[in-house]
């Protein structure tokens, strides 16, 4: 029998208060936040640094069609789907990153977007009920405490023509491997924990929990699993890329592209997941 998660009793206004002291990507410009080039440069910052984001995202596919994306953030992808003609729905926990995020659509004249600020796990309560061809979240659901209930929102939204795209993080990825040389786990820790204190760039996420190819089917339950692959590693020294230098750590700057590229592949930090609601459910 597995040990029970600890992060289960972890409040939602922990990870609330987390992600409202420090919003996903808020440093990725040196520009003052709401700024014409600031937003520019966190867009081109982050689609530089995650260049899987748009092919798996598709973007351009999603014209004219309804998306949901739980987890906005400060409204980066948000904003990519409303430029290519999707009617947006956007959700965030964090009213500051809800904030940042409306500023972004209102800077640029996007219509097209709707924020709420709610819970994951309660997202019926907040976002009205109704029928979306695309449910996106990335890196978004594996921070709440439990992210079965998110899954189980999801379904509310969704058809059997509908499709989900999630990121959730790979439990055997080589970023995990690191936090383990380089930090270890403190005395009664597990694993879990240590993953959660280091899995963002400010450390003490009080929710994190991971995933493989082999444990991902039991938390998307009711989808069948249309596309999973694996994706980044973050090769960049940490002291030059807060400083906006791009100077790769010294034993990735030895790897060939071919050789880093497979490792990504299979111990990337990301896990991809296109998934469509299971017959069964019908």
């Amino acid at each position: 029998m597995s040990a029970p998660s600890p992060f289960v009793r972890t409040g939602i206004g922990d990870v609330e208060k987390y992600w409202n002291a420090r919003p996903c990507n808020i440093r990725h410009s040196a520009q003052p936040v709401g700024t014409r080039q600031y937003f520019d440069e966190v867009e081109s910052r982050k689609y530089f640094v995650e260049a899987h984001i748009p092919a798996f995202t598709e973007f351009e596919k999603w014209k004219d069609k309804k998306v949901l994306e739980i987890g906005c953030g400060i409204g980066t992808d948000t904003v990519r789907f409303a430029q290519a003609g999707a009617m947006v729905t956007a959700v965030d926990l964090s009213a500051q990153s809800i904030s940042i995020a409306k500023e972004r659509a209102d800077l640029l004249g996007l219509k097209n977007i709707n924020f709420y600020k709610a819970n994951a796990e309660q997202l019926s309560d907040t976002v009205p009920v109704e029928r979306y061809d695309l449910v996106y979240s990335f890196g978004v659901i594996h921070h709440t405490p439990h992210p079965e209930r998110a899954v189980e929102q999801i379904h509310r939204y969704i058809d059997r023509d509908s499709l989900i795209k999630i990121m959730v993080y790979h439990r055997r990825a080589w970023k995990v491997l690191w936090m383990i040389m380089v930090y270890g786990k403190k005395p009664g820790e597990s694993l879990d924990q240590l993953i959660a204190r280091y899995s963002e760039a400010e450390s003490g996420c009080p929710v994190t929990y991971s995933y493989t190819m082999k444990t991902i089917p039991a938390l998307l339950q009711g989808f069948d699993l249309i596309e999973t692959h694996i994706e980044h590693i973050f090769p960049y020294r940490i002291s030059d890329y807060r400083n906006f230098r791009y100077r790769k750590v010294w034993y990735f700057r030895c790897l060939p592209p071919a050789l880093f590229r497979y490792m990504e592949k299979r111990w990337g930090w990301h896990l991809c997941v296109t998934a469509r609601q299971a017959l069964t459910l019908h």
